[in-house]
């Protein structure tokens, strides 16, 4: 006998259905008609378990993260292409006729892929190298101290011109603080500027403080807010940077990235205030 809180299985149905055919006709009919909409019924009960079941998020969240696979993958090609950095000999410097090759060991060893996996932007132009490979950690670090192997590389009349660190030769030095001790360095004039110290055994570097401020400032308008960065010109004109940000964290990112695209020479070396507007109806 059936047990009546067990639903009927496949085989169960059919006899039912055989049943249903030996019926008088103007009860099969009815009957019929009645078990049609039970098995509609028994399949929509069917999908929405198939919808709302673990393997049904499993499925979800893989296509989710295969999108933005694709959308980082994309990213991380298209800052190969612009900016051309990664340290890889496969890359040619612009102009480029041709997309460089990638190959696997590009895309395991790449520390930018990595960085932007995490969500983190790509700088819009090459960071520091430590022996090789890209050192985004150095220039986002506020104030740490970093040990190094570094040389002062001079010219044919013995004057310093440049900095060897950690296996990088395009620092410049900016201004010697302390002769044949300690300089001022900025790599390829882009970023922040840091402070060389050479010494025995190891020598070391450590981000200088800003040097400059600019203000964020916050409106809110019937409801809304938004956020602009006053930006001042050397002309004595102020711009008004609009960030797409939600908060005053996502603002100061959108700004400093924003300071790496349109003036690198000062990314990193301006800190910012806040200010927030009253509120004003819309």
């Amino acid at each position: 006998m059936t047990d009546e809180s067990t639903p009927l299985d496949a085989d169960e149905l059919m006899i039912l259905f055989e049943r249903i055919e030996r019926l008088p006709p103007e009860d099969a009919q009815w009957v019929g008609q009645l078990f049609d909409e039970c098995l509609r019924a028994r399949m929509h009960e069917a999908e929405l378990a198939s919808a709302t079941s673990p393997c049904s998020d499993e499925r979800a969240n893989c296509e989710n993260e295969l999108a933005q696979l694709a959308l980082d993958t994309a990213e991380w090609l298209k800052t190969l292409w612009n900016v051309g950095y990664m340290g890889a000999g496969s890359f040619p410097a612009q102009p480029r006729s041709a997309f460089p090759s990638v190959d696997l060991e590009d895309v395991v060893k790449s520390t930018l892929f990595a960085r932007i996996r995490e969500g983190k932007r790509p700088l819009p132009f090459p960071p520091p190298t430590q022996h090789g490979q890209p050192w985004h950690e150095l220039v986002e670090d506020d104030g740490a101290t970093h040990l190094v192997a570094a040389r002062i590389v001079r010219d044919e009349h013995g004057d310093a011109i440049a900095a060897d660190i950690e296996g990088c030769h395009d620092w410049r030095l900016v201004a010697e603080i302390a002769a044949e001790r300690e300089y001022l360095v900025q790599h390829l004039g882009k970023g922040p500027l840091f402070r060389l110290s050479l010494g025995e055994p190891l020598d070391s570097l450590r981000r200088e403080p800003p040097r400059w401020q600019r203000p964020i400032r916050l409106q809110e308008r019937g409801g809304f807010r938004s956020y602009t960065l006053d930006w001042a010109h050397d002309d004595g004109r102020v711009e008004a940077v609009s960030l797409r940000a939600a908060t005053w964290e996502r603002a100061e990112s959108e700004a400093s990235h924003w300071i790496a695209t349109e003036h690198p020479h000062m990314y990193g070396q301006v800190s910012f205030t806040r200010l927030e507007a009253a509120n004003s109806a819309g």
